[in-house]
């Protein structure tokens, strides 16, 4: 979902990053959506070269997806057309590098974690860049050590924190239908244009490597053959996958020359967005109900957790001893019983399930965002309408139907000239759809019903966050370009007056990094499913 405020946040995010010809570039990509580099120059009035230079930047650091469509010209003869289309999200995802080093720097060490820092710093490396980097930062380079940040970048890889990069360019044939392909418009609407697959989405699926290839890795430490499948063994693969592997395995070191100089790698965004969302989760669950049922919904979700349920409305489905297992795990599941798993299912909402005469137990994931989304929107609510228009949305979000004004008001204990007031400043502010009825009898009587679009209303707190963030950041940028010179004293000279300034700057930077993480949170819930 992109919103008019998230097309600015995500522009002022490349501006930062690389420049304002950049940025024109993402800028006309964002509003105009997917076009070829002639429709570009047209656009931007940059030069040609000039355009495709800043395409090839925004490509390097993930943001842009180029892909090929067939066109026919003169005579019987088709040519290729490249185009290219902007990837919202990962333009977002540079808000949360700081969260994803900070993920690996718990669960591995310093060293992976400065491997992972390198790939966001330059987007896509080969791992002989990514070594020739490390080594840079050291007084040797041995080749044991070599073999060391091969064996960190093997980690980063197994628990899917990196993976292959997509193809540069893929070729799509146009569907007979697509002679013309009908490239999606970004823009807050374009979710709405209907739900059959647009050219982006395939493009992406073509550009996308198979899953045996994603995070399959060869390195000459033994002439080894690591692929990342969690939970998984060699012995598990498929056979078609088994003979990849042995086909890799018979090149020796070759195979891995070749996937150390042409191979590129880069994070992998949605395993890091996928363990956020999960504190997230597990977080409202804790404030909600207690820390026994946060344990297990963690438990559960690292159970069985593939690419292919990072994106799932449901945990999979597990018998109880299954969880109860993956509870024991965690230090503070170990002072669980089996009777107190069973109650934290309970209160999560689980209802078992027989298969094969065993009880098998699924969290819905789904219910639990929705839940969070609309503490969310009802905290916004009561801060900025008063109680009486928190009580109000409240009741009809969760009445879920069109209600009459007079039923509200009744139903809500606030005075009808009162509720009329705030259900139109709601409806005014985009969080209520309102319809009009008019009833012809002996007189003729208009009334006027009311519901919570729930849809509307997660695209217009999605762009009320987006403003939020762009604002942030403005003030960000205003506070240290002011106390720039403050900001680069040495330590012996902030005393006094400047010592002061010094302390201010600092706070005022803590306070608004800790509201941009805050807020980059509430966006990532607004973005699910």
């Amino acid at each position: 979902m992109v919103t008019q405020h998230g097309i600015k946040l995500a522009v002022s995010l490349i501006s930062a990053h690389f420049g304002e010809i950049v940025a024109k570039v993402c800028c006309c990509l964002l509003q105009k959506g997917t076009l070829t580099l002639s429709d570009i120059t047209r656009y931007t009035e940059l030069p040609s070269q000039q355009a495709k230079n800043c395409l090839l930047v925004l490509i390097q650091h993930n943001c842009v997806q180029a892909f090929a469509i067939a066109k026919e010209g003169f005579g019987m003869s088709t040519r290729a057309i490249t185009h290219y289309s902007v990837v919202y999200e990962n333009i977002l995802h540079r808000l949360r590098f700081s969260k994803f080093l900070t993920i690996v720097s718990e669960e591995l060490d310093k060293e992976c974690e400065e491997l992972l820092e390198g790939l966001l710093q330059h987007g896509r490396l080969t791992l002989e860049q990514i070594m020739l980097r490390a080594m840079s930062k050291q007084n040797e380079g041995t080749s044991v050590y070599q073999d060391v940040v091969r064996t960190n970048f093997v980690r980063l890889v197994n628990l899917r924190y990196v993976e292959r990069c997509p193809t540069s360019e893929p070729f799509l044939a146009p569907n007979s239908e697509e002679e013309a392909p009908s490239i999606s418009k970004r823009g807050p609407k374009s979710a709405k244009l209907g739900l059959s697959e647009t050219i982006e989405q395939r493009a992406m699926k073509a550009a996308s490597p198979s899953e045996a290839k994603r995070f399959l890795i060869v390195t000459d430490i033994g002439a080894d053959v690591t692929e990342a499948k969690t939970g998984a063994s060699m012995t598990n693969l498929m056979l078609g996958e088994k003979r990849k592997h042995e086909a890799l395995e018979t090149d020796g070191s070759g195979a891995a020359t070749i996937c150390e100089k042409e191979v590129l790698w880069r994070v992998n965004f949605e395993e890091f967005v996928y363990q956020l969302r999960k504190k997230v989760c597990a977080s409202n669950v804790r404030s909600r109900l207690d820390d026994g049922a946060s344990i297990i919904l963690n438990a559960m979700l690292d159970a069985t957790k593939s690419e292919e349920n990072l994106k799932s409305e449901n945990t999979v489905s597990l018998t109880m001893d299954a969880i109860f297992e993956e509870v024991m795990k965690s230090e503070d599941g170990r002072t669980m019983t089996l009777d107190h798993v069973r109650a934290g299912l309970t209160q999560l909402g689980c209802h078992p399930f027989i298969r094969d005469g065993e009880e098998y137990f699924s969290v819905d994931i789904k219910n639990i965002i929705e839940i969070a989304q609309n503490e969310e929107v009802e905290s916004i609510m009561l801060k900025r309408y008063g109680d009486d228009a928190y009580r109000m949305f409240r009741l009809l979000s969760k009445t879920g139907h069109l209600v009459e004004t007079e039923k509200i008001s009744d139903m809500a204990f606030v005075e009808r000239k009162t509720a009329c007031k705030i259900l139109y400043n709601l409806w005014k502010d985009g969080y209520l759809h309102m319809e009009k009825i008019i009833s012809h009898g002996s007189t003729q009587s208009q009334f006027l019903l009311w519901k919570v679009n729930k849809h509307l209303i997660k695209e217009q707190v999605l762009d009320e966050m987006c403003h939020a963030v762009l604002n942030l950041m403005q003030r960000m940028a205003y506070e240290l370009g002011k106390e720039h010179e403050i900001l680069q004293l040495p330590r012996e000279k902030r005393i006094g007056v400047l010592g002061k300034r010094f302390d201010r700057i600092r706070k005022v930077k803590i306070l608004l990094d800790s509201s941009l993480l805050k807020l980059d949170d509430a966006i990532m819930l607004f973005s699910c499913f």
